[in-house]
Order: structure tokens, then C-alpha cells, then sequence
């Protein structure tokens, strides 16, 4: 299948930097979401470092049985998600690295969501509270569970949904890259069909704007302008972070 692909970002009302970071490589499949943390602009830092890393790892040349945590993967599907999986572990090393190299950075890390395309399939792996949708048929999918303090509460049937959207450390990450040191991803595999709409996003769109909204959006809007109007709608619902969506549409080959 074909990938049509766009990106957007936004600083946001109330940030002096954008510590998100994006990729976008359609001849490789490759689509990444970060959002950075960490003060003295170290957000931006990690973010890059990460997704920078995860290029290098999935896009390069090397060996793969050197990328993976794990050798005794034989299903196809399987390695790939142990080389996410692979790939995200060095991206923390390499931020925890340039941390002992400018304790300046201390306390530095990142959110990372990737999604690698492969023919008729999507391969997920994420950490921390960027998120992955997948709009079918006019209806919007989540693809990833928040790592936060928040989501762990609403699973234990301590906190509604709704109160979770409001409550004051609700940002709080249970898992990052890099300032958690060693990274458990969640990681999946999904079938997908011509047609199929990949959402990428910072929390800076999910956290102002629902996933009803979202879902409107991505029936009323062609894909090129999809991006833009999800970042749109973010800043016109108060959002005050940073904001970036990326966004995929799979077609038939010509």
C-alpha cells in the first residue's frame, strides 16, 4: 500500500520552546512522536535524541540480529517489535549519556510513540503518554494506554475517565525514555486496510481535546489538511503545552 503522510506542530500560548520532535519517512514506514521534559530546554534535547536514535536503528544499516533484545525471535512481526523495542532502550542509553556529559540535562526525558509501516501492517511501541489512533470506517480508535500516574488510577476503577481529564497530575509519567532509565514499551502489531488514518500525537492535542472531537475531525478532513486542523483545535480548546500530530493515510497502489 501507498503512504501519504503530513506533520504539525505548534510552540503553543504559553511555552518559550517546542520540546516535541517528529519524523516522518515514508519510503522507510517510519512515523515518531516525542515529547521532551526537562528543564533548560533539555526537553528538546531528549526528544531529538530519541527519535534521531530510533532512525538510526530502524533506518540503518545494521546487522538486526544486533538490534534486538532478544535473538530467538523467528516470527517476522516478532523481531520487528523487539527491535522497537531495541531501539527505544538505546535512545534512553543516549540520553542518559549526554546527561553525564552536561549535568546541566539532569532529569531530562521523553514521551516516544513510533509506528513502523510494513506492507499491511502497523507496528506500535510507545512510551509515556503520547498517543497512536487509528481512524476506520469514521470511527477513532486509541492504540496506546497512557503511562501516568492518572491512567493507572482510572484502571483500578479509582477515577472515572472524566475527573482523570481534569485532576492536577494527570501529567504525571510512570514511564519515559531516558529519565526512567531501562524502557518497557507497549508494543503491537495491527492489520490495515486502504483507507486506514494513523493519528501521532503529543499530549498537547489529547490532553484539551477529546477523542470525540478528534474523531470529527478526522471524518470531516481531507488528510493533507488533517494535521494542522487537529493542532487548530488543540490551541482553540486552551491547550497551553506544546502541540504536534502526525498523521498517515494508507492506499492502494496505483
Amino acid at each position: 500500500m501507498q503512504v501519504e503522510a503530513y506533520a504539525a506542530t505548534d510552540i503553543g500560548p504559553v511555552r518559550d520552546n517546542n520540546e516535541d520532535a517528529w519524523l516522518i519517512d515514508v519510503d522507510g514506514g517510519l512515523l515518531v512522536v516525542a515529547d521532551g521534559m526537562g528543564g533548560h530546554a533539555a526537553g528538546e534535547v531528549a526528544s531529538a535524541i530519541a527519535v534521531e536514535t530510533v532512525q538510526e536503528i530502524l533506518l540503518g544499516g545494521e546487522d538486526p540480529d544486533e538490534t534486538r533484545l532478544s535473538t530467538t525471535v523467528d516470527d517476522p512481526a516478532d523481531a520487528l517489535r523487539e527491535r522497537l523495542r531495541y531501539a527505544m532502550n538505546q535512545a534512553s542509553v543516549n540520553i542518559r549519556r549526554e546527561v553525564e556529559y552536561n549535568p546541566k540535562h539532569t532529569g531530562m526525558g521523553t514521551t516516544l510513540v513510533v509506528v513502523v509501516l510494513d506492507r499491511d501492517q502497523a507496528h506500535l511501541a510507545h512510551v509515556g503518554d503520547s498517543r497512536a489512533y487509528l481512524f476506520r470506517d469514521e470511527r477513532l480508535m486509541r492504540l496506546t494506554r497512557d503511562h501516568t500516574v492518572v491512567q493507572q488510577e482510572v484502571d483500578a476503577g479509582r477515577l472515572t475517565p472524566d475527573l482523570a481529564r481534569v485532576v492536577p497530575h494527570k501529567n504525571i509519567l510512570t514511564r519515559s525514555v531516558g529519565f526512567h532509565g531501562s524502557v518497557e514499551p507497549d508494543t503491537s502489531t495491527r492489520s490495515l486496510m486502504p483507507g486506514d488514518v494513523l493519528v501521532l500525537c503529543s499530549d498537547g492535542l489529547s490532553d484539551p481535546v477529546e477523542d470525540s472531537t478528534i474523531e470529527a475531525l478526522c471524518v470531516k478532513t481531507h488528510i493533507e489538511d488533517l494535521a494542522g486542523a487537529l493542532v487548530q483545535e488543540a490551541l482553540k480548546s486552551g491547550g497551553e503545552d506544546n502541540i504536534t500530530v502526525v498523521v498517515a493515510q494508507l492506499r492502494e497502489d496505483d
